[in-house]
């Protein structure tokens, strides 16, 4: 058993006597001094691997959208801030923005070591702590870290790098579950909503979307089966409604989070049995049946069932959802995709033609979906869960070994 002591660091806590805390700033050489990226480099089709702070992952782009990048060279460190925090070491020649804070470390340090050591302990305090304006390394200059000798540095370093990995092979192997589930449950909405639940005779259909439809179903224009309506409130003080990817949501506005606007006298009612959708957004947008009552964007699109006797709610928004999951909204739209303003243009919409089945099977379909997507849905949370739970227990592991608490046994 190793000699301890008291770091005098809150988030460290004890660590072995023979090692010492520092300064973040004692780390690293200099920041955000990358030579900036020339047109030449984005005149080689393959130099097509650049960093964006939602995660640092790889895009491709141009010389024009981004003309400010930088490239990154040996032992640079970089630090992101967009929603979620990112330590990363990029391959050298990566770019990186002005959003991301790039460090070069000093030598003597194991680099990888000093990544776990931000990654894992003050990386989300100090996230939570700044805004993005103010993100800055003069925030993380002041940090403490432990400092092991150099060669424990190594090889804690190494022995992270295995078992992390180990655990990344095992919630790449979930998530793939997880994506393989969800497309299922495309793929079932999908088959239910154009053919039934009963095998039945089909008919041959003018549509490219809904081939062939049971022969009692019918096909109708979105517009002689909903119409869209805009009632502005005029006032404040009603519930805003936002569309998630979760469904309708009440916004909390007194947060402050997101966007949010100056005055909602401008937004429009959502009465319960309002199906409300983003459709200026075909790619991440959704669109559900409201059961509240409340006000929503001007900018969404709002209709409601011209005969609610007979036709049924739930298979209605499973259609809807149905045309957002297998991206066949998509398939109509107009504007800049790659900028998230890929629209559904009102008469795209309104002409866009459904599969109508009688009102006994709309309810039949509804009740089972409702079944189904319930059934998946729980199996999906349940292995999210296992992946969050995997994830604290990584945390704790480098926790353990970065601070010295374990050792890494020969």
């Amino acid at each position: 058993m190793r000699k301890m002591k008291d770091s005098g660091i809150e988030w460290i806590g004890q660590l072995p006597n023979n090692w010492i805390t520092r300064k973040f700033k004692y780390f690293h050489n200099n920041s955000n001094v990358g030579e900036a990226v020339d047109k030449e480099f984005w005149s080689n089709d393959s130099n097509d691997m650049l960093f964006y702070t939602a995660g640092l992952k790889p895009i491709h782009s141009t010389y024009k959208m981004f003309p400010a990048w930088k490239y990154t060279k040996p032992n640079d460190l970089l630090l992101a801030r967009n929603g979620t925090p990112y330590v990363y070491f990029p391959f050298v020649g990566a770019m990186y923005t002005d959003h991301i804070i790039r460090v070069s470390l000093n030598e003597k340090y194991d680099k990888k070591y000093i990544g776990y050591c931000l990654q894992q302990s003050i990386y989300s305090e100090v996230v939570d702590s700044v805004s993005i304006a103010t993100w800055s390394v003069g925030v993380w200059d002041k940090q403490y870290l432990p400092v092991p000798p150099y060669n424990q540095q190594n090889i804690i370093s190494s022995f992270l790098d295995t078992k992390c990995g180990e655990i990344s092979t095992l919630i790449s192997d979930i998530q793939s579950q997880i994506e393989a589930l969800e497309e299922y449950k495309k793929s079932l909405v999908f088959r239910i909503i154009s053919r039934g639940i009963k095998k039945a005779s089909l008919k041959s259909t003018v549509s490219d979307v809904w081939t062939a439809i049971p022969e009692t179903w019918e096909l109708i224009d979105i517009k002689y089966v909903f119409e869209i309506v805009k009632r502005i409130a005029g006032q404040e003080g009603f519930d805003v409604l936002s569309v998630t990817q979760k469904g309708l949501k009440v916004k909390d506005i007194e947060s402050n989070n997101g966007q949010q606007a100056e005055s909602y006298a401008g937004y429009q009612f959502v009465y319960p049995t309002d199906y409300v959708m983003n459709h200026m957004d075909l790619l991440t947008g959704w669109v559900d049946c409201s059961t509240m009552f409340g006000v929503t964007s001007p900018d969404y699109r709002v209709f409601r069932l011209r005969d609610k006797e007979n036709n049924d709610l739930t298979y209605f928004k499973y259609v809807m959802q149905c045309c957002y999951m297998s991206r066949i909204f998509y398939s109509l739209g107009q504007g800049v995709s790659n900028l998230g303003r890929w629209r559904l243009q009102t008469s795209a919409f309104n002409n866009f033609m459904i599969p109508v089945p009688p009102l006994e099977e709309q309810r039949e379909i509804a009740n089972y979906l409702d079944t189904k997507i319930s059934e998946i849905d729980t199996i999906i949370a349940d292995k999210q869960q296992q992946i969050e739970t995997i994830e604290e227990y990584k945390k704790s592991l480098i926790f353990e070994y970065v601070t010295g608490k374990k050792e890494v046994r020969s």
